[in-house]
C-alpha cells in the first residue's frame, strides 16, 4: 500500500506536522509493507530546512524528518512554494527532494490513500 501524507502547516505553532510525521513514523516501524511519502506545501516548506533547535524536551521537526529518510519513507517539498517563501535556494534536510506539481499528482495518482494535515 502506498500512502502519500499532504502537509500545509508551518512545522512549529500547531501540532498539525507534529502529529502527521508521528503517524508516518509509526506506519513505517508496524507496517513494513506500507510506503509513505510525504508532500510538504505551503508554509510546510519550512519543515525541510535543517540545522532547526529547539528547546530540551520540544519535539524537533528535523530530527523527525531525518527518521522517516532513515527508514525508507519519501519526502518532497513543492518547489513554488518555497520559491515563494524565499527559500528555494536554500539547503533542504539531507533527502528531501525540490519537487512540483506534476510529481505531486502522480503521487497523488499512484496512492491508495491520501491523508491532508
Amino acid at each position: 500500500m502506498k500512502i502519500l501524507m499532504v502537509i500545509n502547516d508551518a512545522p512549529y505553532g500547531t501540532e498539525k506536522v507534529y502529529n502527521a510525521l508521528r503517524l508516518a513514523i509509526t506506519l513505517l516501524n508496524e507496517h513494513t509493507d506500507i510506503e509513505v511519502r510525504i508532500f510538504l506545501m505551503a508554509d510546510a516548506v519550512f519543515c525541510a530546512l535543517p540545522y532547526t533547535t529547539t528547546p530540551n524536551g520540544y519535539y524537533n521537526i528535523e530530527r523527525m524528518i531525518l527518521s522517516i529518510l532513515n527508514k525508507g519513507g519519501k519526502i518532497k517539498a513543492c518547489g513554488t512554494c518555497a520559491h515563494a517563501r524565499g527559500l528555494f535556494e536554500l539547503e533542504l534536510i539531507e533527502g528531501v527532494e525540490r519537487s512540483n506539481l506534476s510529481e505531486y499528482t502522480n503521487w497523488v495518482v499512484d496512492s491508495d490513500k491520501v491523508i491532508n494535515f
